[in-house]
C-alpha cells in the first residue's frame, strides 16, 4: 500500500530525504492521486497558489492516513505525536519530512500560524479515543477541529482572513464536512465510529442495533432527512463566502459547494439510503456542476479561462470541461 511505503520511508526512523523540487512534486502527486468529491487543484486554481494548496492538502492526507490507516489506535496516537513533532520542527526552519519541506514555504510565503495544522492534527487524535457523539453539538464542536481550520488555511492562501470570512468558512467547512459524514455512514461504522449523533437517532426511533446492521428502515429516512437538511442550511450561510474572496480562488470554493449540495442531492435521491451503497458524483456531473460555478461567478470568470486555455492551448495542449475539473486526470 502506497502509505505503508511512504511511511517506511518518510517516517520516524525513516532515512529518505528528498530535495525541494522533489517534496513539491510529491505533494502534487499525492493530490492528484487520491480519491475526493472534486480535486484540490483545479485547472481554475491560479498558478501561483498551487504548490501552497498541494502542500496544505499533503499535510492533511498524512495526518488522516496516520490516523485511519495504521489500524491500531495506539500506534497512530504515537505516530500522530511524532508529526505533530515534524509540524513544530518546520516552524523553527527544521524541516526533515518532504509535506514539510513543501509547507514550509507556503507558511512562510502566506504567513500562516501553527494553529490550523495544530488542530487539525488534535481531530485525528480525537478520532482514536472517541468513537460515537452523543449530541450534534458534540460533532460541531470536532468540526471546529477536523474540518474548519482547513478553511483558515484556504482564506490565508486567499489573503482574505477577516472575522466574517472565517464564520463563513467556519459554515461551509462544516457543511462539507458533515456531508462527508453522511455519505459516509457504512464506511465509518466499519472502522468503528458513529457519527450520527445519539440523540438524533433516539430521537427518530432508530436503534443502534439497526445501524450495525446496516438496516435501512423509515426511521433512518427520515434521520437522514433531518440531518441532510440542517447541513443545507449550513451552506446556505456560508454562500456569501464566494463573494467576498478574490475571484480565481472564489471558483474553486464555489465548486465545492456546489459539490457538497450535489452529494446531499445524491442522498436524497436514494431515498437516503446510504447503508447499501455509498453516493457519489459521476464526471459528468462534476463537469455540469463546474460549468455552473463559472457561470454563476460571471463573465469576468469566463474570460479568465479563456485566456488561460490561450495560454495552455499555445503550449501545445487543449483542455476540456472535464480536464479543468480534475487537470491531473
Amino acid at each position: 500500500m502506497a502509505f505503508f511505503d511512504d511511511l517506511c520511508r518518510f517516517g520516524p526512523g525513516g532515512s529518505d530525504r528528498l530535495s525541494r523540487d522533489e517534496a513539491l512534486a510529491y505533494c502534487a502527486r499525492l493530490t492528484s492521486g487520491h480519491y475526493e468529491n472534486f480535486s484540490v487543484v483545479t485547472w481554475l486554481t491560479p498558478r501561483e497558489h498551487r504548490p501552497a494548496l498541494q502542500s496544505i492538502y499533503a499535510f492533511c492526507r498524512w495526518s488522516d492516513d496516520l490516523g485511519d490507516e495504521v489500524g491500531d489506535a495506539l500506534r497512530s496516537l504515537e505516530l500522530l505525536s511524532w508529526w505533530r513533532g515534524e509540524l513544530r520542527a518546520m516552524y523553527q526552519a527544521q524541516a526533515r519530512h518532504p509535506v514539510m519541506i513543501a509547507l514550509s514555504e507556503t507558511v512562510e510565503h502566506y504567513g500562516i500560524p501553527i494553529e490550523p495544522f495544530d488542530r487539525l492534527i488534535s481531530a485525528f487524535e480525537q478520532d482514536q479515543t472517541v468513537s460515537e457523539y452523543l449530541t450534534f453539538e458534540q460533532l460541531l464542536d470536532y468540526c471546529t477541529r477536523s474540518a474548519n481550520p482547513v478553511g483558515h488555511l484556504v482564506l490565508y492562501v486567499a489573503s482574505a482572513v477577516a472575522p466574517e470570512n472565517v464564520r463563513l468558512a467556519d459554515a461551509t467547512c462544516t457543511a462539507l464536512q458533515l456531508t462527508n459524514f453522511w455519505q459516509d455512514v457504512a464506511r465509518d461504522l466499519a472502522i468503528g465510529r458513529i457519527y450520527l449523533p445519539r440523540e438524533d437517532r433516539s430521537r427518530f426511533g432508530y436503534s443502534e442495533s439497526d445501524l450495525r446492521s446496516l438496516h435501512f428502515t423509515p426511521a433512518f429516512s427520515g434521520l437522514l432527512k433531518f440531518e441532510i437538511e440542517r447541513t443545507r442550511n449550513l451552506f446556505a450561510e456560508g454562500r456569501a463566502l464566494v463573494s467576498r474572496i478574490p475571484r480565481a480562488l472564489a471558483v474553486d470554493v464555489e465548486l465545492f459547494s456546489r459539490g457538497g449540495l450535489a452529494i446531499l442531492d445524491a442522498i436524497e435521491a436514494r431515498g437516503f439510503d446510504v447503508l447499501s451503497g455509498r453516493p457519489s458524483l459521476s464526471r459528468w456531473t462534476k463537469v455540469r456542476l463546474f460549468a455552473r460555478a463559472v457561470a454563476a461567478l460571471g463573465m469576468a470568470s469566463i474570460q479568465l479561462i479563456v485566456s488561460r486555455r490561450g495560454t495552455r492551448a499555445g503550449a501545445g495542449r487543449e483542455q476540456s470541461y472535464s480536464d479543468a475539473v480534475d487537470p491531473d486526470r
